[in-house]
């Protein structure tokens, strides 16, 4: 065998280990992100379901939802929310 020959084996077979790492990391990295804790890089607490989840369909929906409101309702219903969340946590701090 010659030189060139061996080093394009090598090359290939090098070429190869790397793709079958880059598959392994990807599904370890789809799951490992669930449970990692948000402080440490983990998915942050307003991020979305996964998809194929009942929880995905239902966010789905109500995406699909607001998507199909008009602006002007949107964003009453945005300030009904933010008023409701700022009524509750104002009460919990006294």
């Amino acid at each position: 065998m010659s030189r060139r020959f061996r080093s394009i084996v090598s090359l290939l077979a090098l070429a190869a280990g790397l793709s079958g790492c880059g598959t392994v990391n990807e599904k370890l990295s789809a799951g490992m992100g669930d449970y990692i804790p948000q402080w440490a890089g983990g998915l942050p607490a307003d991020a979305p379901p996964r998809p194929g989840t009942p929880q995905y369909d239902a966010y789905m929906k109500e995406r699909e939802r607001k998507r199909l409101m008009p602006a002007a309702d949107r964003d009453k219903e945005e300030q009904a929310k933010k008023g409701a969340i700022g009524s509750t946590s104002g009460d919990a701090v006294h």
